[in-house]
């Protein structure tokens, strides 16, 4: 698993409170962010969906952060929609913080680094 995959742009000063934030695919908006961890190596985000894929959540590596505006309280990820839709799925029994998981979703976003 790539450690850069898990940590935010050079030149972002963590920690940072993005919970909230609205996030931009490369085509559009695809959420806002739910939850937000800091950790080196295995920093995320947590991205509730709303509506667009039916209140679906999705985890986002920090490396898949293109810039965070803190002003318009907005993130924009390197993914267009799809990609994120196609994620590996993220529900209520599914441990986000499992290895297992951690490393299924590595494998998924890699191909887009």
């Amino acid at each position: 698993m790539r450690t850069d995959l898990w940590n935010y742009p050079e030149g972002t000063t963590t920690p940072l409170d993005i919970q909230g934030f609205k996030v931009r695919a490369t085509d559009g908006d695809i959420g806002k962010i739910d939850e937000a961890t800091y950790d080196v190596g295995s920093a995320f985000g947590v991205v509730d969906t709303g509506p667009w894929i039916l209140g679906r959540k999705v985890l986002i590596p920090a490396g898949m952060i293109e810039r965070i505006d803190l002003d318009r309280r907005e993130v924009e990820v390197r993914l267009a929609q799809d990609q994120v839709k196609n994620a590996p799925e993220l529900d209520e029994v599914t441990d986000y913080r499992s290895d297992t998981y951690r490393e299924q979703v590595g494998t998924y976003y890699s191909t887009y680094s």
